[in-house]
């Protein structure tokens, strides 16, 4: 266990998941994990993926308890989708840079300097900016949802600057950004960048567009001084698929650790790098075994959204998932 995608020793662990898996059948729920989770609590979620995925498995699942494995805004995603549903989550306190960015109450002034713009916000938002929002994305669908607004209109996208200027860069449509960022994904740097490819000129690069070295790499593959070949800007699912269907046998990842157990797990003729082993998410890493297990036992912390606010943030979901 070890390269920061394990936490719990296996001798503890095996007591912790017998314990666990007796109260998920008793109380008949099911447990969602991020992509970022500790390799552990992946190995025993029902379901493992990006906030999309986390979403759309829980709108879909009979199950009445869901235990969101993630950070805040995941649980409220599937409180707002799921609203007959118990949610819980681990750990109250695992919460989001980039959720904490911006408030409603700033959304609400940008809009009001841009009447008429079309709000675009990343999933990673608080319900409050939710409900002020005429469309949610995640980084697998954010091109589409971008495309499939009309031409003529203004797009306020919000709050991931990193993401925003690659979808402006790739999409060439009039959009003001807010200068938010994943305090993670912001500290990786071209340099990172340069270092890997240096040591690892054969590898696959794959790159998350939250990234802080995502607007240098466009930069690098338009003027070659990086080449196209083997270099990609891709959603964490998407790295995922494409680790899987490509002839590579060696790939670097620029995205937050958690991701690399799941793609040696799906792939295990294939080597995988991160970009940097200090890409790891203090937030999500604050979800425990033991903190699964107690939230199973004693039912606690509850995620609840007021039934108001849910079904102005649901419209802004259900849009993302439909596209």
């Amino acid at each position: 266990m070890t390269g920061g995608l394990y936490h719990t020793p296996p001798e503890v662990a095996r007591d912790l998941i017998a314990e666990i898996n007796h109260l998920r059948a008793e109380r008949h729920a099911v447990i969602l994990a991020h992509n970022y989770e500790y390799g552990e609590i992946q190995d025993l979620a029902d379901f493992v993926g990006d906030s999309l995925g986390m979403a759309q498995f829980a709108a879909q699942s009979a199950a009445p308890i869901l235990v969101v494995c993630g950070v805040h805004f995941m649980a409220e995603t599937s409180a707002i989708l799921s609203p007959e549903k118990m949610v819980l989550i681990p750990d109250p306190e695992a919460g989001c840079s980039l959720a904490a960015s911006i408030t409603a109450e700033q959304l609400r002034a940008w809009k009001a300097e841009h009447p008429g713009a079309v709000v675009v916000s990343y999933v990673n938002t608080t319900a409050e900016v939710k409900a002020e929002t005429d469309y949610c994305c995640t980084s697998g669908n954010a091109e589409r949802v971008i495309r499939a607004i009309p031409e003529d209109r203004k797009i306020l996208f919000l709050p991931d600057m990193f993401l925003g200027s690659y979808l402006r860069q790739t999409t060439g449509r009039d959009m003001e950004i807010w200068a938010g960022e994943c305090h993670v994904h912001a500290a990786i740097k071209p340099a990172m960048v340069d270092q890997q490819r240096a040591a690892r000129p054969h590898a696959d690069l794959l790159i998350h567009p939250e990234c802080g070295c995502v607007t240098s790499t466009m930069h690098y593959l338009a003027t070659g001084k990086i080449s196209r070949e083997g270099t990609h800007i891709l959603s964490t699912e998407g790295m995922i698929r494409h680790a899987a269907q490509s002839p590579f046998r060696e790939f670097v990842v620029a995205t937050e650790i958690g991701v690399l157990h799941r793609m040696r797990k799906m792939n295990p003729d294939k080597q995988f790098f991160p970009i940097d082993d200090s890409i790891s998410c203090p937030y999500m890493k604050q979800i425990t075994l033991e903190k699964i297990r107690d939230s199973l036992r004693d039912l606690t912390h509850q995620v609840t959204v007021e039934p108001e606010l849910a079904n102005r943030a649901r419209t802004a979901i259900e849009r993302m998932i439909a596209l």
